[in-house]
């Protein structure tokens, strides 16, 4: 057996002695470094869970019992055994296989997930189905250790400890999220795992069977045997026993035939059970092992590679720069330090770095906290996990006009990972609340200009949204607070409005326009709330058409605040440009807007359109 298609059949899987259940492992492995190092994708993570996955595929049988996988970035090695490696090539590239689960995409799937600490919630739903439709099947959440420190997966674990609906919850412990974990719950995994009662008595039965010579030989195969009576006799996790659920733990997450007598005992208890695997990140791939957060995600082999800073690195360097000459700023994060760029910050101002970790709504109503007592927090977080935070940023900040900041990483399309982590609507869930100042930086200068405006001028909630993207280094304008730029004007034909990252598309929209005879005027909006309706109110007047451009949904986005700015006759003159009614798939950053007609080809063809202008 030398090949993942000799071997990956449902019924072969639960077949498999000890030796090629290991062989397959370290198949499953070479696949994954091969086709993710080529694809880009989540590696560490699914290196770690190829034992725990393959355990579960030979005790359960799915696809009619369900597993939901918190975040599904593990998920790989599931869509491996459940016959999609044969599709791994187009793994996360436009129209191909997806990095997370998705129901749509095979029945093995039973849940869509993409955000963190939401799967022991969507199994409980999926259990009180099964119970209320006298249906029999397991239910599975699959959760990390990072993810079970989020205030969702907390709230889920009261509900079923308290009504005892039998679930099976499998927690992977490899003591990372995509950084190193933090907080009460990571201490108490961490005592757990080096509970000295159970390595104690490991290690004396370990002695003692190594000074037994040739008799000791006779006696290995008793040896895992003993190994689990120990684990299941001596630790025990009162946190989770006093919530009301059974604890399985600790079970070596890369030993198959200890996962599967683990496996097998949760599925004949009645009632809430939760077995507690220690993994490695990374495991069997040395580049991995040392450095897991490195490769949590990695890049495709053949991504073209742009030359010039993110915006991440800029907003991280020059947050960094102030922090140091001004000691009431302080930088929050959930669990991702290095991913909005505060890695930093992080060792250079420790004092006045929090990571809360997977806690977003703890973490807007922590700044709060901060901000009511004269100091400056700058949150950085991904702009589709700040939508976690909804009730928090319009109650706890907004409505007491509290000085925070918010660098809004991730806006705007995103990428290769698809709807769930697609940027496209903190405009329309921003830019209703009162109080709220948004801006959009258009290039780097403005991010370090609007940085300087947040911390150092605002008094009340501030955003600045930026995309995943390199930085132009524009030659723009000196940034004013509530003030628009005026990019370019030969004529007010058609006023163009470009928001953040869309301004050098719209840059190039304009030549096209001037190609055309059209006379246009590009404003870059920079402030969209507070809008500039009178700064530019003259220009917007006297066109025949005017033009927003945004990368965000058009519904409650950027544009129609915009016109709603103006008199009603004048909103009339409105077309709007961004991302329809729908979740953006996945895909290259170009590929997805030129789908969406997001292009500036498209645009100038829309434009000529509304004009009635022969192409």
């Amino acid at each position: 057996m030398n090949s993942i298609d000799k071997i990956i059949d449902k019924n072969n899987i639960k077949t498999l002695n000890s030796a090629n259940s290991v062989e397959l492992c370290q198949c499953i492995r070479d696949f994954l470094v091969e086709n993710v190092l080529t694809t880009g994708g989540h590696l560490a993570s699914n290196l770690g869970v190829v034992e725990l996955t393959l355990a579960m595929h030979k005790v359960f049988d799915f696809p009619e019992d369900k597993i939901i996988f918190d975040v599904g970035h593990q998920s790989y090695v599931h869509k491996i055994l459940s016959g999609r490696h044969r599709e791994f090539a187009t793994l996360r590239k436009f129209g191909g296989l997806s990095g997370f689960p998705k129901t749509a995409e095979s029945e093995y799937d039973s849940f869509n997930t993409g955000h963190s600490s939401t799967s022991i919630s969507a199994a409980i739903g999926i259990a009180r189905a099964r119970d209320l439709q006298n249906e029999d099947y397991n239910v599975i959440a699959f959760i990390g250790d990072g993810a079970l420190g989020g205030g969702m997966a907390f709230e889920a674990l009261n509900d079923v400890g308290a009504n005892k609906t039998k679930v099976i919850i499998i927690l992977n412990d490899n003591e990372m999220s995509i950084n190193h974990n933090v907080g009460g719950l990571s201490a108490h995994l961490t005592m757990l795992r080096t509970n000295k009662k159970y390595l104690n008595a490991k290690s004396k039965m370990q002695g003692l069977l190594g000074k037994c010579g040739s008799f000791g030989r006779t006696i290995t195969k008793g040896i895992k045997t003993i190994k689990r009576a120990i684990t299941f006799a001596t630790v025990a996790a009162p946190m989770f026993e006093e919530l009301g659920i059974k604890y399985i733990g600790i079970i070596d997450g890369h030993d198959i035939d200890e996962l599967t007598v683990a496996l097998e005992k949760a599925k004949n208890i009645d009632g809430p059970v939760i077995i507690h695997t220690l993994t490695q990140k990374g495991r069997g791939y040395e580049p991995a092992e040392k450095n897991p957060d490195l490769y949590h995600g990695v890049s495709a082999k053949n991504k073209e590679k742009l030359s010039g800073i993110a915006y991440t690195r800029i907003f991280g360097d020059y947050l960094l720069s102030k922090a140091k000459e001004n000691h009431d700023i302080v930088a929050i994060t959930a669990a991702m330090a290095d991913g909005c760029g505060l890695d930093k910050f992080a060792k250079e101002v420790s004092t006045r770095f929090f990571d809360v970790g997977i806690a977003e709504q703890h973490a807007v109503t922590l700044a709060a906290g901060f901000a009511s007592r004269g100091m400056i927090p700058v949150f950085a977080v991904y702009s589709t996990f700040l939508q976690r935070s909804y009730d928090q940023l319009l109650h706890d900040v907004c409505m007491q006009n509290l000085h925070v900041v918010f660098a809004i990483d991730r806006a705007g399309v995103v990428g290769e990972d698809g709807e769930t982590h697609q940027g496209l609507f903190d405009f329309s869930y921003l830019l209703h609340m009162p109080q709220m100042t948004v801006l959009a930086p258009s290039c780097c200068n403005e991010l370090k200009q609007m940085l300087d405006y947040a911390i150092d001028v605002c008094k009340g909630p501030v955003v600045i949204r930026y995309p995943k993207a390199i930085a132009t280094d524009r030659n723009c304008t000196p940034f004013i607070g509530g003030k628009s730029e005026v990019v370019s004007s030969d004529g007010v034909d058609v006023v163009v409005i470009s928001v953040g990252r869309m301004t050098d598309c719209c840059i190039r929209v304009c030549e096209l326009l001037a190609a055309k005879g059209v006379k246009t005027t590009h404003i870059n909006a920079r402030c969209i709330k507070p809008f500039d309706a009178e700064g530019i109110g003259d220009f917007v007047k006297q066109c025949t058409l005017a033009v927003t451009v945004e990368d965000n949904v058009i519904t409650a986005g950027a544009g129609e605040y915009i016109a709603s700015c103006f008199s009603r006759d004048t909103r009339s003159k409105f077309i709007h440009c961004g991302f329809d009614d729908v979740f953006v798939e996945q895909g290259s950053q170009a590929q997805l807007f030129d789908k969406h007609g997001l292009d500036a080809q498209d645009i100038y063809k829309k434009i000529i359109r509304e004009l009635k202008i022969d192409e």
